[in-house]
């Protein structure tokens, strides 16, 4: 249960106030919505204010969706985890191990080259040095960037956070269901679980009440992250949605609406240690907290884009926080649960 609502809202004010938080906070119960706040603009040139149903960029925090899809197509019988890459996607990749499956896409260790390796680049916009973001708008636009490279280790052998290990699980939907990779996730996972405000959409073309992303410059004026992210989102990470709509999208997951239980359990087993008591599932990080389950959750961070979004098992809870800035979600998330008994 969630201790003292009101407690934790003042609280959170203090936060907000000092990290000058701009977006959406969301914290919903197994019955009612117990707390919602919005802050700051998703327009600051025409002073548009941040409202509880403004669409906000997740970054990362969509490969969720992509393993879901990969996960539907388990339950058809198109794949299985135990699929190898090589047999399922009609792409050359010729230094690409052989023996990587389905199982370790998802999971983070496949071993396959990054198109952004955080070990070699500390900036993410300095991907777009030598191919421009709006060249990017189709999955089959980020090969180039990583399929000719060679591995980094053998299929399995530990846990690396791969954004193209998704490029290539989108593609591999796009290849099973003849249904290209955006289209497939808001049909099937966004509508059924009732997003409807939800969507993944270009940057040149974004609907009304969708935040823009905003960067801090060293002398203290902004810019927006117009240059900075690829045009549009796609199997790692890019989608747009509202806090509500995340709120819909844990029930659905959990009610079993989008997999099956059998499914939904394998997606939320802790498949690779990351850390001390920090898992990866599929497409998903999982914390424990003496031997049990804590908390499952999701994170999205790109230049002007910071998300955090979390169910609690064993409280009842869903929270999302949901930021137009590179900052914001961790500090309140940790807030929020320094109040959970």
């Amino acid at each position: 249960m969630l201790n003292n609502v009101m407690s934790i809202n003042d609280r959170l004010k203090e936060i907000k106030k000092e990290v000058n938080f701009s977006g959406v906070i969301c914290l919903k119960n197994d019955h009612d919505t117990a707390l919602e706040s919005a802050s700051g603009y998703y327009n600051r040139a025409d002073e548009l204010t941040n409202n509880i149903n403004t669409r906000f960029g997740i970054a990362s925090g969509c490969k969720l969706f992509t393993s879901i899809g990969i996960c539907q197509l388990v339950e058809k019988g198109v794949i299985s985890f135990d699929t190898k890459l090589k047999d399922c996607l009609d792409i050359e990749c010729p230094n690409f191990d052989e023996e990587i499956t389905i199982h370790h896409l998802l999971s983070h260790t496949s071993g396959i080259p990054d198109y952004f390796d955080e070990d070699v680049m500390d900036n993410f916009e300095d991907l777009w040095k030598e191919r421009p973001m709006y060249l990017l708008k189709s999955l089959k636009d980020f090969l180039p960037m990583f399929q000719n490279n060679k591995m980094m280790f053998k299929p399995g052998e530990r846990f690396y956070y791969n954004n193209a290990a998704f490029i290539l699980l989108g593609l591999i939907i796009e290849q099973q269901t003849k249904v290209s990779f955006t289209d497939y996730i808001e049909t099937n996972i966004f509508k059924r679980s009732g997003m409807n405000h939800s969507g993944y959409f270009s940057m040149d073309k974004l609907p009304k009440n969708t935040a823009l992303g905003y960067i801090g410059n060293e002398d203290g004026s902004w810019r927006t992250n117009t240059y900075s992210i690829p045009v549009k989102g796609g199997a790692d990470g890019g989608a747009y949605i509202t806090a509500p709509d995340m709120v819909k999208f844990w029930e659905a997951l959990f009610n079993y609406k989008l997999l099956s239980k059998r499914t939904a359990d394998l997606l939320l087993t802790p498949h690779v240690q990351q850390k001390d008591n920090e898992y990866y599932g599929y497409g998903i990080w999982i914390t424990k907290k003496d031997e049990s389950i804590f908390k499952y959750h999701v994170m999205g961070y790109d230049p002007g884009v910071s998300f955090k979004s979390s169910a609690y098992p064993n409280h009842g809870i869903k929270l999302v926080v949901i930021s137009n800035k590179g900052g914001g979600p961790y500090q309140i998330t940790e807030e929020v649960e320094k109040s959970l008994v």
